[in-house]
């Protein structure tokens, strides 16, 4: 009984001198870098008691790897994880430092020396700046650094560009020059829903449902939802899976044996050549998403109904797509203001 007691006060000691010790770095946050306050730390563990080794040093590697499946838990696609370890690495290699060495000037000096070498543009630089963000603030929640170096890299402003959109011409103009049913059905179904090009690749027949005009996609983080297509997709994608004398489940395919489901390369040639035919600079999938957020918004759609339609998880990134159109604000300014 008395061990049990005296294990229970041992732990009770044990936690109030990890909270003082908690409390004075947190005192020293300003002052100190990361490889300081953890050098501070580990003394102040050893001198007042608590000198458990906390084992070797671990390499910026199997750092990366660990938040990499973090990640990947949350959701996040082969391709962005690809994306962020190569970011990362170069980050790494470029300054040879160990992770908990890093300062907030050593990220800057790289964020800089990057955009002047590559002649990067500021959106590029603030991605790169983001997954930095990310990471160090990971290894702040798994205690393995003290504070994260970014917190004091605010965002890379960057000029807004209106991008542009398709027309109603252009997306006759691209009608006109398709001499499948296949390709207007594929011009009408990412025109209509906004889909990205992996969601519209990923598509299976059965995933359609006529009766309604909508469809099941599956979208970044492998999330499901529904969009919907108009009277014109529905005609033409009955159309053309009419025709079709295949058996393979895919909604879009090959023209040519053995049919095979497109790919996002093969989408987006075809459409790039389409558009050279119409006469049309810049053809791609993406561009119909934009067009469709634009018009939503334009025609009075809640940005809360276009986020959903988009399948986006912050408001910001749908108001990124979304540009308003300068003759839709001439209008508003004079029935609002006069």
């Amino acid at each position: 009984m008395q061990n049990g007691v005296v294990s229970f006060h041992q732990k009770r000691g044990r936690r109030q001198m990890n909270s003082i010790i908690d409390e004075i770095v947190q005192e020293m946050l300003k002052v100190l870098d990361n490889s300081q306050l953890i050098q501070l730390k580990r003394v102040l563990k050893k001198k007042l008691g608590n000198n458990k080794d906390s084992g070797p040093k671990r390499s910026n590697e199997s750092y990366i790897v660990d938040y990499l499946a973090a990640k990947q838990v949350e959701g996040c696609s082969e391709k962005t994880i690809s994306y962020y370890h190569a970011t990362l690495k170069m980050m790494f290699v470029r300054l040879g430092k160990h992770v908990q060495k890093i300062t907030t000037e050593d990220l800057r000096d790289y964020l800089g020396d990057y955009q002047q070498s590559r002649n990067s543009s500021r959106v590029t630089i603030d991605n790169i700046r983001r997954i930095f963000s990310s990471f160090f603030s990971w290894l702040e929640d798994e205690d393995i650094i003290i504070k994260s170096p970014v917190r004091r890299i605010h965002k890379v402003r960057s000029s807004a560009k209106v991008k542009d959109t398709y027309s109603d011409e252009d997306l006759e103009r691209l009608r006109d020059q398709c001499n499948t049913d296949r390709d207007v059905a594929m011009i009408d179904l990412l025109a209509s829903t906004g889909m990205r090009i992996g969601e519209l690749v990923h598509l299976n027949q059965n995933d359609i449902n006529f009766d309604e005009r909508e469809c099941v996609v599956l979208g970044k983080g492998n999330k499901q939802r529904i969009v919907y297509f108009d009277a014109r997709s529905k005609l033409h994608l009955q159309n053309y899976l009419a025709e079709r004398k295949d058996t393979n489940s895919a909604l879009f395919v090959s023209l040519h044996s053995p049919h095979q489901r497109m790919s996002i390369n093969g989408i987006e040639n075809r459409l790039k050549s389409l558009g050279k035919k119409a006469g049309i600079s810049k053809v791609y999938p993406h561009k119909f998403r934009r067009t469709l957020a634009t018009n939503a918004i334009d025609k009075g759609m809640p940005i809360e109904q276009v986020q959903k339609l988009l399948g986006h998880e912050r408001i910001d990134t749908t108001l990124h797509y979304a540009m308003v159109k300068q003759s839709n604000v001439k209008i508003a300014h004079r029935k609002y203001i006069g």
